[in-house]
């Protein structure tokens, strides 16, 4: 499953139309098996939504996304700011940290990120 990677599609409308309904400004959005990017990926946005492609398999797609919803909503209550609550999502952080690890996806532990607080 490790050398499983995401479809990537540069120069899309998606992540520009939801930016409209995020708390921050969207380059990249992982969803499924598809990456949809606004403009040409750079290798930092690659691993980055790698990684999150990785999570979605471990979860069997759907558990992502719970995870994902729940940990936004959680943080929102905390934070009271959208923005803060998206860095403050466990799948979000791990993303962050190790969007520019060199052969992180090779090393990855799976599941770790689920015990991220």
């Amino acid at each position: 499953m490790r050398k499983l990677k995401p479809i990537f599609i540069e120069n899309s409308w998606v992540p520009k139309f939801l930016s409209h309904f995020a708390p921050i400004n969207i380059g990249a959005i992982t969803l499924g098996i598809v990456v949809f990017c606004r403009g040409e990926t750079t290798p930092t946005t690659r691993q980055h939504e790698t990684i999150h492609f990785q999570q979605i398999i471990e979860t069997l797609f759907i558990g992502f996304f719970i995870l994902y919803a729940y940990d936004y909503v959680k943080n929102y209550i905390r934070f009271r700011n959208g923005a803060i609550a998206y860095y403050n999502i466990r799948a979000e952080k791990e993303a962050y940290q190790h969007q520019e690890t060199k052969d992180y996806l090779a090393t990855r532990p799976r599941w770790r990120w689920i015990l991220w607080k």
